[in-house]
């Protein structure tokens, strides 16, 4: 039996398979002779005695299986809010990285090459919900199109679809606060989304959602203006290489006077039009 294999057993089984082992050496068996008498590894023998000699007979007590709160995610406090200020600080290409935009690939590539953390397109996304950035609800509103604007601009050229275009959702946000105040990443004692602020600044997402769940998204500390709206289209263009119809699903009342011409006129190339149209 191996270390491995003695932790699958039942807590009172090896608790009492502790005791006992601890007893023997403790009498005076050797370590190896403990090892092979209750089948497991040397190793694992001279771990519990080492345990029950710094904490006594609680040691002989299994420890709660599983990662403790807190550490259930690949990536520690500090490596999260690291990742999250590199994110809005600018897009990936600005620090080496092939994407024009923000995605999930790019993100799991950016943990990979700074720490060495391997991590899954899933847990890419809850981690972005987790911080507030691109929340899983309102991408499934977005594909659902249940979000629609309810200020449609004037009718004007370029609204009409393009043949064998890419079809996009866009919507502008901002970090929400999550409903507990516990979740997120933590770092000296303070919760870096109930003080997403006091961390960041005022961030902004320009976000887009393929029909295929595939997030597009470039953050930065205030808001966007007409040219960094226009920036955000051609960097999506960028990325797909052919023609892209936009249906933008939300955007800030208060941005409204952008929308008067924005975005940029791209015959063939881009349309954009609201839920609404």
């Amino acid at each position: 039996m191996t270390g491995r294999d003695a932790r699958s057993l039942p807590a009172d089984a090896l608790e009492d398979l502790r005791r006992r082992a601890v007893a023997a050496v403790e009498a005076g068996v050797t370590r190896a002779e403990v090892a092979r008498l209750f089948g497991v590894s040397r190793k694992t023998v001279g771990a519990w005695v080492a345990a029950y000699r710094r904490e006594g007979t609680e040691a002989f007590r299994p420890r709660r299986r599983g990662r403790r709160p807190g550490e259930q995610f690949a990536l520690s406090s500090e490596q999260q809010a690291w990742v999250v200020r590199t994110i809005v600080d600018g897009p990936p290409d600005r620090i080496g990285l092939p994407q024009r935009l923000w995605t999930r690939q790019a993100i799991a590539e950016l943990a990979h090459r700074e720490f060495g953390i391997l991590i899954s397109s899933p847990t890419v996304s809850q981690y972005l919900d987790r911080w507030g950035l691109v929340e899983e609800r309102r991408l499934l509103e977005m594909r659902r199109s249940r979000v629609i604007s309810d200020r449609p601009p004037e009718p004007r050229p370029g609204t009409e679809w393009l043949a064998n275009a890419e079809i996009l959702w866009l919507a502008w946000t901002r970090p929400r606060t999550p409903a507990d105040a516990r979740r997120g990443p933590v770092a000296d004692r303070r919760n870096l989304l109930t003080g997403f602020r006091d961390h960041f600044g005022d961030v902004n997402l320009l976000l887009a959602l393929s029909h295929r769940g595939m997030v597009y998204f470039q953050a930065r500390r205030g808001a966007f203006d007409a040219r960094q709206a226009n920036e955000f289209l051609a960097r999506l263009a960028e990325q797909f290489g052919r023609g892209l119809d936009v249906v933008v699903c939300d955007w800030p009342v208060q941005h409204d006077e952008i929308l008067r011409g924005w975005p940029e006129p791209a015959p063939g190339r881009l349309s954009v039009r609201f839920a609404l149209d």
